[in-house]
């Protein structure tokens, strides 16, 4: 039984959606009632989400990097779903790397999966939707977006691009399409695994003033709810779930 009622029956395109926010996302709006088609470039994982989600409708292997990859996978949306009604543009990749050890080719494939993958799968939605003249476009950007993050030039720039275009886009189709940038912080995923050690995940959370990292069901739950109705006058906002990380300097000596 969905929170949100309204989002019965709505179709919702998912990328990155094999692991992570994006599988927790997916498998929301199923919960929801939605009808759920989702991309990602790792077939083994899609593969994998797609065996053990049976209520999923559909999935696409694609690099959203890729225009051709892109504009197939949504034909192939097109074909099952028959339309869009939601997308949750989530694809994205990480490099933790000292500035002037990160390689040209490095710096342009995390700008290529992040920004360009957002641009292109957001306008092959909007295609879609403006048929329709509704929908609902959500990006996951981050909080490095919002604020620096030392050995994450790329990423962060990246996130920083999400944010501005999701603004630009809630400004140029309004009033009819909402988008928002949805920012995570720190959220205990498989990338997020990948490149810290439980040492560095527990000195992180004593930096976040509620102790601990988000779960990507939480974040995941934030979509959900942004897509719904109840947030129908949110829209052209980049908004943090990050436990107070953005909110200031957590002071550890003060009296409970």
């Amino acid at each position: 039984m969905g929170i949100y009622k309204d989002l019965e029956g709505k179709r919702a395109v998912v990328t990155g959606a094999a692991s992570g926010i994006g599988l927790a996302t997916a498998k929301r709006f199923i919960a929801e009632g939605a009808s759920v088609f989702i991309l990602d470039w790792d077939k083994k994982a899609l593969d994998k989400a797609t065996a053990e989600n049976p209520k999923l409708l559909g999935s696409a292997c694609c690099d959203v990097s890729k225009p051709d990859d892109v504009k197939k996978a949504f034909f192939e949306t097109d074909e099952i779903l028959g339309g869009i009604d939601i997308l949750v543009s989530n694809a994205g990749i990480s490099l933790r790397k000292p500035f002037l050890d990160i390689e040209y080719e490095e710096w342009s494939k995390i700008l290529k999966v992040n920004l360009d993958g957002m641009f292109l799968c957001a306008q092959e939605a909007i295609k879609r939707m403006k048929k329709q003249k509704s929908g609902v476009v959500l990006f996951t950007a981050s909080t490095n977006g919002m604020e620096a993050h030392p050995l994450y030039a790329a990423y962060n720039v990246s996130k920083a691009g999400v944010i501005l275009l999701a603004k630009t886009l809630a400004l140029e189709f309004a009033p009819w399409l909402r988008v928002n940038a949805v920012c995570p912080g720190y959220v205990l995923t498989p990338m997020q695994k990948a490149e810290y050690t439980e040492e560095m995940l527990d000195a992180l959370n004593e930096e976040i003033p509620l102790n601990r990292q988000a779960t990507p069901e939480e974040v995941a739950g934030f979509f959900a709810f942004l897509a719904s109705k109840e947030a129908s006058f949110i829209t052209g906002q980049a908004i943090p779930i990050d436990g107070g990380e953005t909110a200031g300097k957590l002071l550890k000596d003060l009296d409970e």
